[in-house]
């Protein structure tokens, strides 16, 4: 009994593998449907079995490394289970075809798209950041502006508030109609949206937390001789840092949401682009591949803002998780 329970940990690393080999099982043995399109290349059993290297050389590794040997292990349920919710969805479409085909393709298809359309992805990819990159810039450094004229003077706050409650919790999208006609060229206008929508949060959770500050930490600051810009630069922002990064946290949220909409009006490339354009031709496995790509880039921009503000504010480390 005691062996068992010791082999206990090992068999569950294993499970994403054993998984991985069912679902490759069923790709080779069961037939696809024939309303489903014939595809050349199996890219499923192909993305399969890159899925099973990758996780296998973690797994040799994880025996000399401690910390990836608790990663592996801890995350070993969630891989065996996304596999396997992956081999369902195949035997519902390319198998039996059990869901529409026209709306549900083959997940051969799927992955296809991101060999066969790559060039014009990794395009469309470069024009997304770079909207999303000026826009989400130039709106945190406003909201960072806004939000600490709003904190330390009253003057500012005195006009600037209201101006904020009435403008700031209209969605940046329903601005589209006024931009499109204000700016010169979409580009512009999309950046601008973006920049707006991560402005708002960043504006209020910015000033909120030079708000909530305690009084007594500018007293001893003024004590120790501190002047203005020390008491604004040195005490303020960064207690005030929490609350700031939720602001872009909330920003770059709704970033992404303005980002794929901007991009669906008037956009020569961009994901948002791809995606409408595509729906429009009835290739939903584009479509699939287009969110795919949007999801993941959202994880690691938000990763990044993680692992950021933990590197900043090591006595919050682990308070808020990702």
């Amino acid at each position: 009994m005691a062996k068992a329970i010791k082999g206990g940990p090992g068999l569950r690393k294993l499970l994403p593998v054993l998984s991985i080999i069912l679902a490759v099982a069923v790709q080779i043995t069961v037939k696809n449907s024939a309303r489903h399109p014939a595809v050349k290349v199996p890219y499923f059993t192909y993305a399969l079995i890159l899925g099973a290297a990758v996780y296998s050389a973690f797994l040799i590794i994880s025996f000399f490394n401690k910390d990836i040997n608790n990663t592996v292990k801890h995350k070993s349920f969630f891989y065996a289970a996304a596999v396997l919710i992956l081999n369902i969805l195949n035997i519902l479409t390319a198998k039996f075809a059990v869901l529409p085909v026209l709306h549900f393709p083959s997940l051969d298809k799927v992955f296809g798209v991101f060999i066969n359309d790559s060039l014009l992805l990794l395009k469309c990819l470069g024009y997304s950041l770079r909207l999303l990159g000026c826009g989400y810039l130039f709106g945190a450094l406003a909201g960072l502006t806004t939000g600490i004229f709003i904190g330390f003077s009253k003057r500012a706050s005195y006009w600037i508030s209201p101006v904020i409650r009435v403008l700031g919790p209209i969605p940046s999208t329903a601005w589209i109609p006024l931009v499109l006609v204000s700016f010169p060229s979409v580009v512009s206008a999309s950046s601008f949206l973006i920049a707006l929508s991560v402005w708002f949060p960043t504006t209020i959770m910015t000033s909120s937390g030079i708000a909530n500050i305690n009084n007594s930490f500018f007293e001893v600051s003024a004590t120790l001789g501190a002047d203005n810009f020390s008491k604004i630069f040195k005490v303020g922002v960064p207690a005030a840092m929490p609350h700031i990064f939720l602001g872009l946290f909330n920003g770059t949220c709704a970033s992404f949401i303005t980002l794929v909409t901007a991009e669906m009006i008037g956009a020569k490339y961009g994901i948002g682009w791809y995606i409408n354009w595509q729906k429009d031709m009835l290739s939903y496995a584009n479509v699939y591949a287009g969110l795919i790509i949007i999801a993941v880039v959202f994880s690691i921009l938000v990763t990044f803002l993680f692992r950021l503000r933990d590197k900043l504010l090591l006595w919050q480390k682990g308070v808020i998780k990702w």
